[in-house]
């Protein structure tokens, strides 16, 4: 519907639509500029009253004679804010009058006055619990859309940097940042994600990015892999942006989704770039080591422990020393499970009793576990070195995908032992080699297809390219 020139039809079709007499955050205001009726709409509490308080005020001091004969012309003249618009489609101003933007309705003008004079409710940039750094910045994305494409325009200063709004949800209409360096991003993938997003028909992204990474790419549920690298760093966002990536940033979410991304993508970190470059190698060589180890090391184990004839005499010792009550391998799933409990648990305690309650969960959890005879010692320490190792990348997805084929792989091993073992290894790599990117692409990529130039960057850090100006 089209607005009218008459004010009390356009408020009567408000009124009806947006139900302000209910709905009290709804707020309208009445009252005349150069003696014509009008009204503005706003929602309290997305709005800055500071601002509304100069525009009345300039309102106020219009003459009869000097108010313009169409709204293109009062816009100009006495609208003095940086983010105005003109609507004429009453739809398209109430979605924008719902996320925030105060709207303006004078008699004899068949057009919406918008001004964006809004604010949300935000906390502070502080740096993201998961994705810290020994050294680098310190600052991190929040749920407010606005601040964290600026955190990204701070640190990429090039007019080839782009931000595209777009929105999703019949009933949401979330706002999504599409953000890319013009000339550096893949054109076809980039095409494909916009026409995607477009063609949405959702009610809403009730679970922000992973609702809208389901409807990009339905992939095959039954590989867990991550096709996305999410990250809650502005930095880490910026540089991905600088080499080619497209980011989608969401409304009310406080990470941003980084694709196309491979395996060796979502292995990095930003740690490997902040320290020189042989430490940055040793890093992420100590991260990929650690992560292949949390994979077989459980199955490794219980495959010896199986076969004890097969362990060398100097290895000797990783046997078990005391006697077994409970099947080993019913031991490791109880223990990943538990795992997972526990941290469940930890998610949902109140920060003052966290400390307690991990110290109650690792004395009598673990040393009356064990002393009861539902676990062996061994156990718990390979489960405890998992444990950790799970927490040396930042994915939560790559770490529940390799958990994943690791239980596959224990449950294999305790079934039909060495091929088991073997089947359960073979299966992880075609996981991984038969997986796609979003774009269609190898997801090991550069190992398929093989490219040693760039095998060699995924695995050693080197000097950042540079040039000295004449």
């Amino acid at each position: 519907m089209e607005f009218s020139g008459k004010l009390s039809e356009n408020m009567d079709y408000l009124q009806q639509t947006l139900m302000a007499g209910k709905n009290f955050d709804v707020v309208y205001r009445t009252f005349d500029i150069a003696g014509r009726e009008a009204c503005l709409y706003f929602i309290d509490g997305f709005t800055k009253d500071e601002v509304l308080l100069k525009l009345l005020q300039i309102f106020s001091g219009i003459k009869p004679e000097d108010m313009p004969a169409n709204a293109h012309d009062f816009s100009k003249k006495y609208l003095p804010y940086g983010e105005t618009g003109l609507l004429k489609d009453s739809d398209t101003m109430i979605t924008q009058l719902l996320s925030g933007i105060s709207c303006l309705l004078i008699d004899g003008y068949e057009i919406c006055l918008t001004i964006d004079c809004r604010t949300y409710p935000a906390r502070s940039v502080a740096e993201p619990d998961k994705d810290k750094v020994l050294r680098g910045s310190r600052d991190g994305f929040v749920e407010t859309l606005i601040f964290n494409t600026a955190l990204i325009r701070r640190r990429i200063r090039d007019p080839r940097l782009t931000m595209e709004i777009l929105n999703a949800g019949e009933s949401s209409h979330t706002d999504i940042a599409l953000c890319y360096m013009r000339g550096r991003a893949d054109e076809q993938l980039l095409n494909l994600i916009r026409s995607r997003i477009e063609k949405l028909h959702v009610d809403a992204l009730t679970m922000n990015q992973e609702s809208l990474a389901e409807c990009l790419y339905p992939h095959k549920w039954y590989n867990p892999f991550p096709k996305f690298r999410f990250s809650e760093r502005p930095d880490t966002t910026a540089a991905s942006i600088l080499e080619g990536s497209i980011v989608l940033i969401v409304d009310t979410s406080p990470s941003a989704m980084i694709l196309p991304s491979s395996v060796f993508d979502i292995i990095e970190d930003a740690d490997d770039y902040y320290f020189p470059p042989i430490t940055g190698t040793y890093l992420r060589l100590s991260r990929m080591a650690i992560s292949l180890l949390s994979l077989i090391l459980t199955p490794l184990w219980l495959l010896l422990m199986q076969n004890p004839d097969i362990i060398p005499s100097w290895l000797e010792f990783i046997q078990l020393s005391d006697e077994l009550y409970v099947p080993l391998i019913f031991q490791l799933l109880i223990l990943e499970f538990a795992i997972d409990g526990l941290r469940l648990a930890a998610v949902s305690t109140p920060s003052m009793l966290t400390t307690p309650l991990s110290i109650i969960a690792g004395i009598v959890m673990g040393e009356y576990a064990v002393q009861s005879g539902w676990f062996n010692s061994e156990t718990m320490l390979y489960m405890a070195f998992v444990t950790v190792a799970n927490y040396s990348q930042s994915s939560f997805e790559l770490g529940y995908a390799l958990k994943f084929m690791r239980i596959l792989i224990l449950i294999l091993t305790a079934l039909f032992n060495y091929w088991g073992f073997a089947a359960g290894i073979l299966f992880s790599i075609c996981a991984i080699v038969f997986n796609k990117t979003i774009a269609g692409k190898s997801y090991i990529y550069p190992l398929i297809p093989f490219s040693w130039r760039e095998l060699k960057k995924r695995f050693f850090r080197s000097r950042l390219p540079h040039t000295e100006k004449n």
